[in-house]
């Protein structure tokens, strides 16, 4: 096949190869650089098509090796690697302490909290914290799937109303008793 005869067949798939380029860069002049690269690269190894295959295949093939390259290429460049000897400005998780007084307090009132709740309430709300759905805590209670999410609801309402003030400290709620 001469040279003239493959920039032809090339020439009548550059449209499909845009629609291509644009599918994966969804930028127009990133797909026109890209159907480029394509065409470039196409014409360098011409030698290697062979006569017969499925060349829109064969483009297709060679857009997308391009396309993943220039990003993995672009990720390459934009990778930071701080080499300095400053380790004094590093967060080493290993080396932070966190008090946790503050956080043992406000979970021995939720604690606290949800065991003044009836015992119903207590139940069916513990069963839901543990990630049971509701379905199945209606199912091991037997009781109807509405009443599983009435107590639920109840049981948030009496909590929201009991801890209020960590609401309104952790910014959580505004300054309104609910009802």
């Amino acid at each position: 096949m001469t040279t003239v005869e493959f920039s032809k067949l090339i020439h009548q798939e550059s449209g499909t190869l845009k629609n291509y380029a644009l599918m994966l860069t969804r930028n127009v002049e990133d797909a026109n650089d890209l159907v480029q690269e394509t065409m470039l690269k196409a014409f360098s190894y011409r030698k290697k098509f062979l006569t017969g295959t499925n060349l829109k295949g064969w483009l297709y093939t060679i857009m997308k090796n391009s396309f993943i390259n220039n990003y993995r290429r672009m990720v390459r460049r934009n990778t930071f690697i701080d080499t300095t000897d400053n380790n004094f400005l590093m967060d080493v998780p290993g080396n932070l302490t966190e008090n946790l007084g503050e956080s043992s307090f406000v979970k021995a009132d939720i604690d606290a909290a949800i065991n003044e709740l009836p015992e119903d309430l207590k139940t069916t709300f513990s069963l839901n914290i543990d990630g049971y759905k509701y379905h199945e805590i209606a199912e091991q209670l037997d009781i109807p799937i509405g009443t599983v999410k009435t107590r639920i609801f109840v049981a948030k309402r009496k909590l929201r109303k009991r801890l209020h003030t960590y609401g309104v400290n952790y910014g959580l709620m505004e300054n309104l008793v609910e009802n």
